[in-house]
């Protein structure tokens, strides 16, 4: 039977070859599920991607109720769909079908793609190393669903609701294309998922010591601004949307500091104790 190399003994061409061999584990998950995705056409399309367009989606009903409530008018309440959805090629809707099937792969399958990822850099890290980032997986993956849930509420139905019934003149119709309409709820879900791992990037990025807590301090009104960019991007260009999504990003960069502080108090107590020993 043969053994696995150690780490420290094996060459670039080694670690290249066991970097192959995770990343074709990974990708062949995500064939998998994406496959599984693929049969089940109707949930993907009718009920979870064509969601965000139909009226009684949950987050319309919540924000109808909430304008209602504030006496301001219920932009949210329409009760017709707010645009038609068509295919103007002939392979359209079939490679619609595969790609979102592939990108719902890869949302279902990213903490098994975290772990191949994991399994390929944790043996080149410490006992006391791989000690401190238990839970890895299970967290980044949180973050992940907790994102692309965000986005799938939030963003895309503000995003689809504010586009999807803007018009420059009554002379014109509202019929999306349907690679158009998927590409603004794939981006609005990924990039959300994204997004919230920042507190995993902040955690290693101070552990490679690129960042302090004094620096996310110091440059908190920059990021501000660059949170409200990137949420500028990612939503429909209105304040209340740049707002609602903007919060929890925030937030996120809040909880980042305390991460980093946490990190480094870590890192300081473990170097008084060795210098105690010593």
């Amino acid at each position: 039977m043969k053994q696995k190399k150690d780490v420290n003994e094996m060459s670039f061409l080694d670690h290249l070859e066991e970097l192959r061999w995770h990343l074709i584990r990974a990708t062949a998950a995500v064939v998998i599920l994406g496959f599984s995705a693929f049969l089940m056409k109707d949930f993907i399309f009718n009920t979870l991607l064509f969601g965000p367009k139909q009226p009684d989606f949950p987050t319309y009903r919540f924000f109808c109720f909430l304008s209602q409530k504030l006496g301001f008018e219920g932009a949210f309440c329409s009760t017709e769909p707010l645009f038609i959805l068509q295919s103007r090629e002939m392979a359209g809707q079939f490679s619609a079908h595969i790609w979102t099937s592939i990108w719902a792969g890869f949302i279902i399958g990213f903490p098994y793609v975290l772990w191949e990822i994991w399994r390929f850099i944790g043996p080149g890290l410490y006992d006391n190393e791989r000690k401190n980032a238990r839970g890895f997986i299970f967290i980044a993956s949180f973050l992940f669903f907790l994102g692309v849930l965000f986005g799938y509420y939030i963003v895309a139905p503000l995003s689809i609701n504010f586009l999807g019934s803007y018009t420059v003149s009554e002379e014109v119709t509202n019929q999306i294309d349907l690679s158009s309409y998927i590409a603004i709820v794939r981006s609005s879900v990924i990039a959300c998922g994204l997004i919230f791992e920042l507190p995993i990037l902040i955690y290693f990025l101070t552990r490679i010591g690129l960042v302090t807590p004094e620096f996310l301090k110091k440059y908190r009104k920059v990021a501000s601004v660059l949170v409200l960019i990137v949420s500028a991007v990612i939503t429909p260009p209105d304040v209340a949307s740049q707002i609602i999504v903007s919060i929890p990003i925030l937030i996120l960069y809040e909880v980042s500091i305390h991460i980093s502080r946490f990190v480094l108090r870590g890192e300081r107590k473990k170097a008084s104790k060795n210098g105690k020993s010593s």
